[in-house]
């Protein structure tokens, strides 16, 4: 039988197919799902009455999670761990989101002059299987020259020119790449509460401050390089300061192919937002993987978080989710939030 969300009935069984092929009873899963770690990660556990594996369930197989209708997650197998032990059948699969692949494979080594963002993109990503691209936001042009070293990472290219623009690449769950930002305009899926007296629907919550790692101000030092059209300019600077950050702890930092000021300071303004980042956490776990409007949970949204415990009452970003469960085991999200309005400060439009 489906798991079933106590508040709005939807299903909530996790679902793999692979191969045109269903399982959906586990005996323990975990999904991740993060802006901050390039590949979405997924683990299921499951005990086999049969003697050989599925077929079709193979490394390398096409995969799809989802739970009852939503797709969660689209990707590959990574790995199959098959134990056979005395009373036990076991099969563990390990898989990651189509980002996989930039994550693990080298970058074609190319230089781009006067190309736009999308078409920097689509030659990254297109040899490596990832056809379906969207590029949102208003700025669209990749740096005059963009180069690619040997070497390195589709995925470090794909934020390096994502990033000129104030953006950053994710997956979505059907597998389309999507380059663009949060929106900070979106109104909060939910509410979620704790307070002394064992009211409320959170399990448990942690806050956490830290000033490591924190700037009070970040200056780039910037240079680009001379084209047939234009000069090079080697004395490019900019500085963006945190009014909210009570000590002073400066951070220089030299680039050397910022095409223009504003690119610069979007290089600085990312760094400080990227420092005030870390100064908050919040981690909590609720019942089921939906809020209460029957929406999954998801990086990306926005969520009304009180404690009277910890002083808390505001809008807070979901940075990262973790769906957790299996047989016997309580159904769980676990949701990694930040301060509202932080990340990503120059592409306030939905991503």
């Amino acid at each position: 039988m489906p798991l079933r969300d106590n508040d709005n009935g939807a299903d909530e069984r996790l679902t793999l197919t692979v191969g045109g092929v269903s399982h959906s009873d586990w005996t323990q899963f975990m999904v991740d799902a993060s802006f901050i770690t390039p590949a979405d990660a997924w683990h299921l556990s499951v005990g086999l009455d049969e003697q050989r594996l599925p077929s079709g369930v193979v490394s390398g197989a096409r995969a799809t999670l989802s739970a009852g209708h939503d797709v969660i997650m689209t990707g590959l197998i990574d790995d199959i761990h098959h134990t056979v032990a005395r009373g036990q059948h076991q099969l563990t699969f390990n898989g990651r989101d189509n980002a996989a692949a930039l994550v693990d494979c080298s970058a074609p080594v190319f230089t781009a002059q006067h190309m736009t963002l999308a078409e920097v993109v689509d030659k990254i990503v297109r040899p490596l299987g990832i056809h379906r691209v969207t590029v949102h936001g208003h700025a669209s042009a990749a740096p005059k020259k963009f180069n690619i070293e040997p070497g390195e990472t589709a995925w470090d290219a794909l934020q390096k020119v994502a990033e000129v623009n104030g953006l950053w690449p994710w997956i979505a769950p059907d597998g389309e790449l999507i380059i663009g930002g949060p929106d900070y305009y979106a109104a909060p899926v939910d509410t979620l509460s704790l307070y002394r007296d064992g009211s409320g629907n959170i399990l448990s919550l942690t806050l956490t401050t830290s000033c490591a790692g924190r700037f009070s101000e970040v200056t780039v030092l910037a240079q680009s390089h001379g084209t047939e059209e234009h000069e090079g300019v080697t004395s490019r600077r900019a500085t963006a300061s945190d009014d909210t950050f009570h000590l002073y702890r400066p951070f220089i930092t030299v680039v050397s192919d910022a095409d223009s000021d504003r690119e610069a300071d979007v290089r600085a303004r990312k760094l400080l937002s990227d420092s005030r980042l870390k100064a908050l956490t919040i981690t909590l776990s609720v019942r089921g993987m939906r809020t209460r409007h029957g929406v999954l949970w998801a990086p990306g949204q926005r969520v009304v978080v009180k404690s009277d415990i910890h002083g808390i009452d505001g809008v807070f970003f979901v940075m990262s989710r973790t769906f957790r469960g299996g047989r016997g085991i309580p159904l769980t999200t676990t949701l990694t939030l930040k301060e509202d309005g932080v990340w990503i400060p120059d592409m306030p439009t939905a991503g």
